[in-house]
């Protein structure tokens, strides 16, 4: 299975993905903030993150630009998991290269099932996948 990396400043979240996760044979690695995140996502090359978008000092937006900026995300997708459910939010996470967006509170059978398709995923298959769901937000819009 995956090494999951889930980063997000929520002691209750952590339990909940870690058990969830772990629970479907997945290694899960935990952070509560930007900057012990992105040292275990350089250090330890985790197959996948779940990453919360509202963090402490640096948010998960500045996350997704380290990554991008160390080439990163084109091997280690991303699936953002936040409370920021906006439109406007969803349409920057996407933008800013997450590989798949689910919204606060969530179901832990939907966090497992999404972070094995995008973790199958080819990193073009990544791409395209972002590129569509950007095109269908936009078109809520018109």
């Amino acid at each position: 299975m995956a090494r999951v990396l889930v980063i997000d400043d929520e002691p209750d979240v952590l339990l909940l993905c870690r058990v969830n996760l772990e629970h479907s044979g997945h290694e899960v690695l935990e952070a509560l903030d930007a900057e012990r995140g992105l040292e275990l996502a350089f250090s330890q090359k985790p197959d996948i993150i779940v990453l919360d978008l509202m963090l402490p000092r640096r948010d998960g937006f500045e996350v997704l630009r380290e990554l991008d900026a160390a080439d990163r995300l084109m091997t280690m997708p991303v699936l953002v998991l936040s409370a920021r459910a906006r439109w406007e939010d969803r349409v920057r996470g996407w933008q800013a290269g997450a590989s798949e967006y689910l919204t606060k509170p969530f179901s832990p059978i939907a966090l497992t099932e999404m972070l094995e398709r995008v973790n199958a995923m080819s990193p073009e298959d990544r791409q395209e996948h972002r590129a569509e769901a950007l095109r269908t937000l936009l078109l809520e819009r018109v």
